[in-house]
């Protein structure tokens, strides 16, 4: 099993994912991996179905841990889409060790105080704590909307907004 990419975007599977990033990184297989998506009967019968073709499961954190350890995983090329930086701190600190991370995508949360440090890229206090934490375990963090972008290393962007 080869994680290529884990890319932390709150919109989960769009248009940008299944037709850039699937496609450039030769994706098997997309994983989205967040607990209240994997538990909404809905997003689990919708998300597949926005993914044009690529297989794709909806699984709880602990969940994608364990497909991606397993026998089921080998030989596919996995795209995992964390919604939160909380869950790709959850995967990363649970053994998943991507090729790629990457910031995409990430709205502001209602009730939160949020910088928004790109046009695209909002972040609270909490969230940046969590993105070095991601960092402390191995990870360059880098940020790219689409996969022809420059890579912009997201520490140093969120250093440029002091947070």
């Amino acid at each position: 099993m080869t994680v290529r990419h884990l890319r932390i975007d709150n919109r989960l599977i769009h248009g940008q994912v299944t037709v850039a990033w699937a496609g450039n990184l030769g994706a098997t297989r997309l994983i989205v991996s967040n607990d209240d998506v994997a538990a909404d009967d809905m997003q689990r019968m919708i998300l597949p179905q926005a993914a044009r073709g690529v297989p794709t499961s909806v699984l709880g954190i602990q969940e994608t841990l364990d497909y991606c350890a397993g026998d089921q995983a080998q030989g596919e090329s996995i795209f995992v889409i964390a919604k939160l930086p909380a869950d790709a701190l959850a995967l990363v600190r649970g053994g998943l060790r991507p090729e790629e991370v990457n910031v995409g995508n990430q709205a502001p949360r209602p009730g939160t105080k949020f910088t928004m440090v790109t046009r695209s890229i909002a972040v609270t206090a909490e969230d940046a704590e969590t993105y070095r934490a991601i960092a402390d375990e191995g990870f360059t963090l880098q940020q790219r909307m689409m996969p022809t972008d420059k890579k912009a290393d997201f520490l140093h962007v969120l250093a440029g907004k002091k947070l």
